[in-house]
Order: structure tokens, then C-alpha cells, then sequence
């Protein structure tokens, strides 16, 4: 089972190859109120995926905050992944995809733009973080590196040429 920081505490099931990955959805939505309780959250977690509003910059501007506790309180291995949310709202935006990407470049985590209400890229998301932590649980040393960032690049391209993933 993985822990995941995200929207609706909720549980959802991933299949990844055929295997079926639970996942225990947890949400604090970025909440100054909730902060002191996502330290044991952290804790436990295997994977973060942190969600900024592309059209608020206060919410993109406490990513650095979020990212700051992750690494002083989360496992040293834990998978996080950058998620600029509300693509859908593209004549609000006050953030640009450039801005997402050069933060998550900065932090070696890997970028996508998602939008909750129209669902692009959220089954992504989700996908590309289970077969992270799926890769890592059963990786031989024999097998090659699964790359996340290149898993999720591959995809979007297929979306975007083959009528959508989502």
C-alpha cells in the first residue's frame, strides 16, 4: 500500500502490470491549519504529490515551504511529483507551465500540468507515481532504472498524438 499527500482522503486502486497498487489518499489542501499534523503524514508516506493552483500565486509561491518540510521530515526516498493544477482555467493563469517546470527541475522532481475538474492528467499522475514505487518494490539489479520522468513525457506524447490517455 502507498501513502499519498493529495486531494480527498479517499482510498483509490492503480493497476500497474496487471498488479492492482492501493493507495490511501490523504488531504491537507495546503492549509497553514494543517501543517502541524502533515509531519506524521510524511512520516509514513511513499510517495507526495504537491499541487499548486496555476491561478494563485500564493499557492504556488508556498511550494518551497512544502518541499523544505518534505525533506526534513519524509522518508529520504520518498517520490514526489510537482502538479500545477486548474489547466483548464488557461485565461486565469498567473503562473506559467515554464515556472512549474523550472521549480521542479530545481528539486529533481518530475512536472505535469493537471486539471481536477476535466481529469487531464490526473489518472497520469497517479499512474506514473505507482509504477515508481511498483518498480522500486520489485526491482532486480539486473533490470534497467524505471525513469519516471521519461514514463511520463512518453505518455503525454501518446495522449496528444493517439486522442488522450484520459
Amino acid at each position: 500500500m502507498f501513502f499519498f499527500l493529495v486531494r480527498n482522503n479517499k482510498n483509490k486502486v492503480v493497476t500497474v502490470d496487471n498488479m492492482k497498487v492501493k493507495i490511501q489518499i490523504w488531504d491537507t489542501a495546503g492549509q497553514e491549519r494543517f501543517r502541524s499534523v502533515t509531519h506524521a503524514y510524511y512520516r509514513d508516506a511513499q510517495a507526495l504529490l504537491l499541487l499548486y493552483d496555476i491561478t494563485r500565486k500564493s499557492s504556488f509561491d508556498n511550494i518551497r515551504a512544502w518541499l523544505t518540510e518534505i525533506y526534513e521530515y519524509a522518508q529520504k526516498d520518498v517520490v514526489i511529483m510537482l502538479l500545477g493544477n486548474k489547466s483548464d482555467m488557461a485565461a486565469e493563469r498567473v503562473i506559467t507551465h515554464e515556472e512549474g517546470e523550472k521549480l521542479a527541475k530545481e528539486y529533481g522532481v518530475p512536472f505535469m500540468e493537471t486539471s481536477a475538474k476535466t481529469g487531464v492528467n490526473v489518472e497520469l499522475a497517479f499512474h506514473a507515481i505507482a509504477r515508481e514505487l511498483k518498480h522500486r518494490n520489485i526491482q532486480q539489479p539486473h533490470e534497467p532504472k524505471f525513469k519516471i520522468h521519461d514514463y511520463i513525457e512518453s505518455q503525454k506524447q501518446k495522449s496528444n498524438c493517439c486522442g488522450g490517455l484520459m
